[in-house]
């Protein structure tokens, strides 16, 4: 087992779907605030953000994994590792069957949050909920550091640990600089390899650390400029 464990935020977003920040302050951001080790850009249904973000790769301290948030019909779900775009729209089974048609990884993201919570963004179904006990994902998001998803916190670790005893992930699903790292994975390494594995072999943790009033008012002003001018974008945000 390794002598060290690496810190990883695989769930957040740019300019290139609903998040406010650039590719390039999303990098720059981490590097300077925060201890992750790997992390991953999950635009909503684009890559392009992923892309960008690993052309730049050589700049920076820490390992960027290739990723999308795929809208599927039955809820959202997190692409890691993939090449190429995930296609929207179809079912969970059927997403979760084109991530791994790429050797990529397939995470359910918050699996139990509530559609229409978030200001006057037009929701429909965010989470797959039980589905994450039938369909053959490689693991759950049981800590998103969103506020107020607690209860839908809870509830995705009270069932994946009844019934699916997926990789327990943490994430930010950062919109705003100032969410990186809030929630992370913890695993055994350093590096993206090492990550993959420890996702694959169940040995990851959750962990998440607390919003200052700082951050909590900048999230305040990304919800309310958010909702005074909705775009396609933001039509999409969880």
């Amino acid at each position: 087992m390794p002598a060290t464990y690496g810190r990883a935020d695989l769930h957040m977003h740019t300019r290139h779907s609903d998040g406010r920040p650039t590719v390039r302050a999303v990098l720059d951001h981490a590097a300077r605030q925060t201890k992750l080790q790997v992390l991953a850009i999950t635009d909503h249904d684009t890559i392009e953000g992923a892309l960008e973000a690993r052309s730049l790769q050589a700049q920076y301290p820490f390992d960027i994994v290739a990723g999308e948030e795929v809208t599927s019909r039955d809820g959202h779900i997190l692409a890691l590792f993939i090449t190429r775009l995930v296609s929207p729209g179809m079912s969970a089974a059927e997403t979760v069957n084109a991530i791994h048609e790429q050797d990529g990884l397939a995470i359910a993201a918050h699996p139990f949050i509530a559609a229409g919570t978030f200001g006057k963004q037009s929701l429909s179904t965010q989470g797959v909920g039980d589905l994450i006990g039938n369909v053959p994902f490689d693991g759950v998001e049981i800590d998103n550091s969103t506020p107020l998803l607690r209860l839908a916190n809870f509830r995705a670790r009270r069932y994946n640990r009844a019934h699916g005893r997926l990789a327990e992930l943490g994430n930010s699903d950062a919109h705003i600089v100032e969410a990186i790292g809030k929630s992370y994975t913890r695993f055994p390494g350093r590096t993206m390899v090492d990550l993959r594995r420890a996702i694959e072999q169940r040995r990851t943790r959750a962990h998440r650390t607390s919003y200052g009033i700082k951050e909590l008012l900048a999230y305040g002003r990304f919800w309310w400029d958010s909702s005074r001018t909705p775009n396609q974008e933001t039509a999409r945000a969880e």
